[in-house]
């Protein structure tokens, strides 16, 4: 397999996964600063120009980060990456639609690109603190449903985790945000795993 992945992006979730999981796979760097997402050769793999973008060995293509995470978590049942049951699966999907679908482009990418979302250049700082305030209101609605302290669910942990994970590390680190108490320790016990510290260093190199 091939994972595309930007560094400092979402797709760190799935790499993750991919560590985790104890899978051979090859990495490429991809980035919206050079462009080289929007270059034919990227567009042919992935049209929506976006990471992350996994080549299966059979060479098709899965895109959009919550599809992927079930996905290797679905094909590997022995890791233990999503709940067995009908009910943990439901609640896993659950936790990836939010925070891929809603708290990513709504409480970050208002932050991060407020040119996707501002009228004009004086209203970009509107656009990056109403980002701000949802996403501070987004995290504290994940606080009061954490139910496996310091994971999401309650079976433990879950590529669900890993989505939690980009997310909380932005918040603390780019965003300068403070974190609520169970998000900190979430992402505290996630950069103690030791799949988690070779995704960043290997990101960093």
């Amino acid at each position: 397999m091939k994972l595309f992945y930007g560094p400092g992006a979402c797709s760190i979730g799935i790499h993750v996964i991919l560590e985790e999981l104890g899978l051979p796979f090859e990495t490429q760097r991809v980035s919206t600063r050079d462009g080289s997402n929007r270059k034919p050769d990227y567009l042919a793999i992935n049209p929506k120009a976006k990471v992350p973008a996994l080549m299966r060995d059979d060479g098709s293509v899965l895109t959009e980060f919550p599809v992927i995470a079930w996905w290797l978590a679905k094909s590997h049942p022995g890791a233990g990456l999503i709940p067995p049951d009908f009910e943990g699966e439901a609640r896993t999907l659950e936790w990836l639609d939010y925070l891929c679908g809603t708290v990513h482009p709504q409480g970050f990418t208002r932050q991060f690109r407020p040119e996707n979302f501002a009228k004009d250049e004086a209203d970009k700082l509107r656009v990056v603190a109403q980002g701000v305030a949802l996403a501070q209101g987004y995290l504290e609605l994940v606080e009061g449903r954490i139910a496996g302290d310091p994971w999401l669910l309650a079976s433990g942990y879950s590529v669900a985790d890993a989505a939690l994970f980009f997310l909380a590390n932005w918040a603390a680190g780019r965003a300068g945000m403070t974190l609520p108490p169970k998000v900190a320790r979430h992402l505290e016990a996630m950069k103690a795993r030791p799949a988690v510290q070779r995704v960043i260093a290997r990101e960093a190199a």
